[in-house]
């Protein structure tokens, strides 16, 4: 089980958010308990909604909730929205909030065939393997998470060259949020933004990941539906008119697309930042440094250095602790 706690524990972090009781929606009607499917009857997309990715990852599931209680239903093609690792988010726990992060291993790492038609086994694969045929059916995919610090909202797109500028090209069209990433993707297994065609440039279906913010801040509920909304009203699966009425936040005046060109990975258990940093901080001097791990110190690689969702918060030797990147073109 994932409860190794790490410095910054719950207590400096307020839990600003309820996590909502999803039971009820359990019985789902898509062959897959908490999947709830919804046809039009109408030509059009599989659009589909994905939250608790990560069980500590509340706001998702806050705005899937509302959507259902809502009774949102597509005026086109069909509509998905499904909470992903159940069995996590039953272990929540607001006085050990990062205990119920995963059961057995990361949910967002086990996407790839080799994983997932392997003799492998774990809480996460068997909820993934339930989902893949859903998933794989998709046509637009929007994946809610949050963050562990306090960084402004991020929408990642997937990885250079495998999908992820048309997922860019997508999160634009959005309009949400100020800051895009384009990344390397990750060593320890692929995201379920990047499983088969989604992570395809010469096919038309798309996935995006919004970082809410911190995990448990209120206004990363209010990212969370408000994302959601705009997604489902660009993809033509609700009534546009019907979700702009009903969206919290104001659109983003400018977005910026940052490219990620390399990670840095944990060695030892060692491993320290040089200073407490949130996320999106740029380094603006090539050489200075980063991180240090035993001798081993990491430096900006190139002036204006984007730090990408730095955190100790799940450090193991082999993990990634912070990407690096550059703003390629502000709008």
């Amino acid at each position: 089980m994932n409860s190794a706690k790490h410095p910054a524990t719950a207590a400096e972090r307020p839990i600003e958010l309820v996590a909502p009781d999803i039971s009820p929606y359990r019985d789902g009607n898509a062959g897959v308990d908490y999947v709830h499917s919804f046809d039009s009857g109408k030509p059009g997309p599989h659009v589909m909604v994905q939250a608790l990715t990560h069980g500590n990852e509340i706001c998702g599931a806050i705005a899937l909730e509302w959507l259902l209680s809502e009774k949102v239903v597509p005026i086109a093609g069909r509509l998905t929205l499904a909470f992903g690792n159940v069995e996590a988010f039953a272990r929540w726990d607001p006085s050990d909030p990062d205990r119920s992060r995963y059961c057995d291993e990361d949910f967002n790492r086990v996407w790839g065939d080799d994983a997932l038609r392997g003799t492998r086994d774990s809480i996460e694969l068997r909820r993934a393997r339930a989902l893949a045929p859903i998933v794989d059916s998709v046509d637009y995919l929007l994946d809610i998470h949050s963050m562990h610090e306090a960084c402004r909202p991020i929408m990642v797109c997937g990885v250079t060259g495998k999908g992820g500028e048309k997922s860019a090209e997508l999160s634009r069209r959005i309009g949400v949020p100020g800051d895009l990433l384009v990344d390397t993707g990750h060593p320890a297994g692929l995201r379920m933004i990047e499983r088969g065609a989604f992570g395809d440039p010469a096919q038309q279906r798309t996935a995006i990941l919004i970082e809410c913010g911190q995990h448990w801040e209120r206004s990363a509920a209010d990212v969370a539906i408000d994302t959601a909304l705009r997604f489902l009203a660009h993809t033509g699966a609700v009534d546009a008119q019907w979700a702009r009425a009903r969206m919290p936040l104001a659109p983003s005046p400018r977005q910026q697309l940052i490219h990620v060109t390399e990670a840095v990975v944990a060695r030892t258990m060692q491993f320290r930042f040089e200073r407490v940093f949130a996320g999106l901080e740029v380094i603006e001097s090539a050489g200075e440094p980063i991180a240090r791990d035993g001798d081993t110190v990491f430096r900006a690689p190139y002036d204006n250095t984007v730090l990408v969702m730095p955190s100790l918060a799940h450090l193991k030797p082999g993990t990634t602790m912070v990407r690096l990147g550059r703003i390629v073109a502000p709008d």
